[in-house]
């Protein structure tokens, strides 16, 4: 992971400036539409900050986190809130304690081991009746491509994977297209699920 982690930390400019106007509305409303006005969202691995301001400008209430501390510096000029530098497998939280959670192009840079005990505590700290999306590339590829590590997953292996996670259930899953220009080919994984009550 600290590879990954080296690697955003390096290219943190290069990575915001292909992100952070990135049109992304259709899903970020299809999320937003599942939480009460004002929720509270986490913004896991938020990158550039793209996502967490969005959701401010929208009058909900954001916690943003992300494992690059130079990320963490740009997203923070980029919503105008403090963005902590945690690794997500070192993040604890009060129970119940969001509404929502936003794991967007983040959590697949955990390998599947770590990736587990993750969505597990993700699952302990969003209330009951909450949601949580997330997102992978499609495929059944683990391992490491340009300096990072990625988990991919399809629907049959998320769907054997999250039998493991108890008190969830997948509400939403479908596959959309990159929405960067150029990566256009390069299909993902979009998956929305709720704790249960």
């Amino acid at each position: 992971m600290n590879k990954t982690i080296d690697y955003y930390n390096q290219n943190a400019t290069a990575y915001t400036n292909s992100t952070l106007d990135v049109e992304f509305a259709l899903i970020q409303d299809r999320f937003l539409a599942l939480l009460p006005e004002g929720a509270y969202i986490l913004d896991f691995g938020c990158g550039s900050g793209r996502d967490t301001k969005y959701f401010l400008g929208k009058g909900y209430r954001v916690e943003a986190i992300d494992g690059s501390e130079e990320l963490c510096k740009i997203a923070s000029q980029n919503t105008g809130i403090e963005v902590r530098q945690c690794l997500f497998e070192d993040f604890t939280a009060e129970d119940e304690k969001y509404d929502g959670i936003w794991a967007c192009s983040s959590i697949l840079h955990l390998p599947k081991t770590s990736l587990l005990p993750v969505m597990k505590t993700l699952v302990q700290v969003v209330k009951k009746g909450g949601y949580l999306y997330t997102s992978f590339k499609y495929g059944e590829f683990e391992g490491e491509r340009h300096g990072r590590h990625f988990t991919f997953f399809t629907e049959d292996s998320f769907c054997e994977f999250a039998k493991d996670i108890d008190g969830i259930e997948i509400v939403d899953m479908w596959t959309a297209a990159d929405v960067r220009p150029g990566r256009e080919n390069e299909q993902w994984l979009n998956i929305i699920a709720r704790r249960k009550q």
